[in-house]
């Protein structure tokens, strides 16, 4: 499948989610093919934000480009570790890909509008937390059929989740030196 074609019907996917279509299964492939499909779109998106972030200063090293797309795959980690506290947590034997597929192309989407956002500057870039946290309280409600409070706690806990480990992250050098 075409790459565009991919990121269309996940965008339209997303629509039917957010509005509460039925369907929106359709528009994902949700099967370890799919989610294959989503990292990959996902790390094109976390490799031109590392391009797009060194512009001025040049493109980094191999070393260099790894461990900044190893910290823009934080907001996959979050999200998987998320699920399965969430899962364990309320007992739950739902299947992960039918949130895990578009959940990913959630967070390549949540790259975007964040890098947008930080060129702005500012506590604006919290618009794409919200948003973002927003998306996955819809995606946890109909995917999972989950409670109001279950998905909200889910959505909260994911958004936190990704900001405290930035937060551990920019902290470290400092802890170092």
């Amino acid at each position: 499948m075409k790459l565009w074609t991919v990121v269309n019907r996940a965008i339209v996917g997303w629509q039917m989610i957010v509005r509460g279509q039925p369907g929106w299964r359709s528009q994902f492939t949700i099967s370890a093919a799919g989610l294959a499909t989503a990292l990959f779109v996902f790390i094109f998106v976390a490799f031109l934000g590392v391009a797009a972030a060194s512009m001025s200063i040049g493109m980094p090293g191999g070393m260099g480009v790894l461990t900044a797309m190893a910290v823009l795959a934080l907001p996959v980690i979050s999200l998987v570790a998320t699920l399965m506290i969430s899962r364990s947590f309320i007992n739950s034997q739902a299947p992960m890909l039918p949130v895990l597929v578009p959940g990913v192309y959630a967070m390549a989407g949540f790259l975007l509008f964040e890098g947008l956002l930080a060129l702005i500057g500012g506590p604006i870039v919290m618009l794409a937390w919200f948003g973002t946290g927003y998306l996955l309280f819809r995606l946890a409600r109909i995917a999972l059929l989950w409670s109001i409070g279950v998905a909200a706690g889910f959505a909260a806990l994911t958004i936190v989740l990704l900001v405290a480990m930035r937060l551990a992250l920019y902290m470290l050098p400092t802890t170092l030196l």
